[in-house]
């Protein structure tokens, strides 16, 4: 009989012994960046991408696991990888903007990215933060549960990742290039859905993306707009969505027929299959703040049921009028934060940090020669520029470092300095329309690599408030390194008498990439937990190397698990 207990016994150290060790697993990936060719829009095109697909392979993970990325540059460009969302605890050298975490991967060389999933479930996603590159290089990044914990929500029969994706027939290099320089760079031809154009385009109607489905199932779609450029509306003809989540971060159940995104944002909606036997199309069209002339295209895939009839013509959504900003700002608002689900932390209710960012297009001064140089302006030759506070963000190279490896050997001098202004240098009417007309008094921005340095686990609030200058537009605001509370937004110059009086503390949605309003604001909050070097900046891709973006230096904390890390011996050199 005692031996029969201590077997009981033993056996019952085993299965926790065992449980605890499947709760986290460590996942291991080698990623080739590499050239190769695909055929798109009645050509063939040589591109760079992951292991020779478009998206690149998807992250499959659960939350507490630790990913490794070995990844090995075999195409002919610098690059480095972004894991977009990922907090990096402890792991700041994996977060990829060149420059500012790390010196990119030359070709011919080679990486490993280290972090672990830390207190977040949800659909993420990856990509190059090297120029135009993340036009192909990219990819899901999808977290699930700890085993024996389940969703907030009801069960679903699949799991779906849906990304939309941009398609240039030209070298993207080349587009970066011009961005780079401040011109205007060229429209993508194409947007895809997981790669493929749709049947819209030239040439695809074989490259459009099927989705079969059977009746009367619930059905969890991971969408992520990896687009580089544009927002999106996002429809499936006669079916609805319940939103779960959006950046990883759980929500209140929101019901409704239609989503939008920014680029860099994602959202899990379930729908359900509870139409006819038939098939629906997917589609999505571009949301437009702005008249800037964009890639004026829709792309579409398909919804087909077990069952239905080949001959029929699929249904079409009825699309939102591609300049429907009450639309667009209604999605964005009316989400809220699951208060109380998985990793819930109420809001912090006072602040050590407070900041006002006007941030928008800008002008630079410009020599260079022929047509696709420099823009007349007033009898002013310019290039574009953007700027946040007044202040054109340079990336650092040629430096000899990144900007974390001189925080880390206190060796800032030479690489960036610590004066990013926390309020704008005057105060004007941000967002007069008159300024779109070419007020080169305020649209003229200074370059320069500056931070703003914040005590460890102090609480930031940022007002994030558009500018008109040059022509008011919907900016997707990106912060590395933290989740962040959207404590309110709306239309206009923001006013702290009046509109702090809405600010939503109960259930806040909690995002990594906010689409800050045309012609309005948005206002933030973050504790500040996390040591290093933290890219902000605007994820439309040309506007990054026109230089709307700015950096926090977050002091080290109190403890070992608190402080920097020693940077990996493989890191790449500048």
């Amino acid at each position: 009989m005692k031996r029969f207990g201590f077997s009981l016994a033993w056996g019952f150290a085993t299965i926790v012994l065992a449980s605890s060790l499947v709760s986290a697993a460590v996942v291991d990936y080698t990623w080739d960046v590499e050239n190769f060719t695909v055929e798109r829009l009645c050509d063939e095109h040589v591109v760079t991408g992951v292991n020779g697909s478009i998206p690149g392979p998807a992250i499959n993970v659960r939350e507490g696991d630790t990913v490794i990325i070995h990844v090995r540059n075999k195409s002919p460009y610098n690059v480095t990888l972004h894991w977009h969302g990922i907090f990096q605890l402890a792991s700041q050298w994996s977060d990829g903007p060149e420059y500012v975490t790390q010196c990119p991967i030359p070709p011919g060389g080679s990486y490993r990215y280290k972090f672990t999933i830390t207190k977040q479930e949800g659909t993420l996603w990856w990509h190059a933060h090297s120029s135009f590159l993340r036009s192909n290089v990219y990819g899901a990044l999808i977290i699930r549960p700890r085993w024996g914990h389940s969703y907030p929500f009801p069960r679903v029969y699949q799991e779906v990742p849906i990304l939309l994706g941009e398609w240039w027939n030209v070298n993207v290099e080349d587009v970066g290039n011009n961005a780079s320089q401040g011109i205007v760079p060229r429209n993508s031809d194409a947007f895809t859905i997981n790669g493929l154009p749709g049947d819209l385009y030239n040439c695809s109607q074989n490259q459009t993306y099927r989705l079969n489905v059977k009746q009367g199932k619930r059905y969890l779609l991971r969408i992520i707009n990896a687009a580089l450029n544009e927002q999106h509306f996002f429809k499936i003809a006669n079916h609805s969505f319940t939103v779960v989540a959006i950046d990883a971060s759980y929500t209140r159940q929101y019901k409704t027929d239609v989503i939008v995104l920014a680029p860099g944002q994602t959202v899990d909606a379930i729908i359900t299959t509870n139409q006819s036997v038939g098939s629906y199309y997917m589609a999505f069209t571009e949301y437009r703040s702005s008249n800037v002339i964009n890639n004026n295209s829709t792309t579409r895939g398909v919804l087909v049921y077990e069952g239905a009839s080949q001959s029929l013509a699929p249904i079409m959504p009825d699309l939102p009028d591609q300049f429907d900003t009450p639309t667009a700002h209604k999605f964005y608002t009316n989400i809220t934060g699951l208060a109380g689900g998985p990793h819930w932390i109420p809001v912090p209710r006072s602040v050590d940090e407070n900041m006002f960012i006007a941030f928008g297009i800008a002008l630079t001064p410009c020599n260079l020669p022929g047509p696709s140089g420099c823009i007349n302006l007033g009898g002013i030759n310019v290039l574009l520029s953007a700027s946040m506070n007044n202040e054109s963000f340079v990336l650092p190279k040629g430096r000899g470092s990144s900007m974390l490896e001189a925080l880390y050997h206190n060796n800032v001098s030479g690489v960036y300095t610590r004066d990013f202004p926390s309020q704008p240098p005057f105060v004007f009417d941000y967002t007069d329309p008159s300024l779109a007309f070419g007020n080169t008094t305020l649209a003229f921005a200074p370059k320069s690599t500056k931070a703003k340095p914040v005590k460890f686990n102090s609480t930031v609030q940022i007002v994030l408030q558009n500018t008109a200058i040059l022509g008011a537009e919907n900016h997707p605001i990106h912060v590395h390194g933290f989740n962040f509370y959207v404590l309110a937004q709306g239309f206009g110059n923001y006013n702290a008498s009046v509109d702090e009086s809405e600010f939503n503390f109960v259930n806040p949605q909690v995002r990594n990439t906010i689409a800050v309003p045309v012609g309005g604001w948005a206002v933030i909050r973050f504790r500040a937990d996390n040591p290093g070097i933290w890219l902000v900046h605007c994820h439309l891709e040309n506007h990054l190397p026109w230089g709307l973006a700015m950096t926090f230096e977050v002091e080290n904390g109190p403890t070992p698990s608190t402080r920097l890390p020693s940077p990996p011996a493989d890191l790449p050199k500048c």
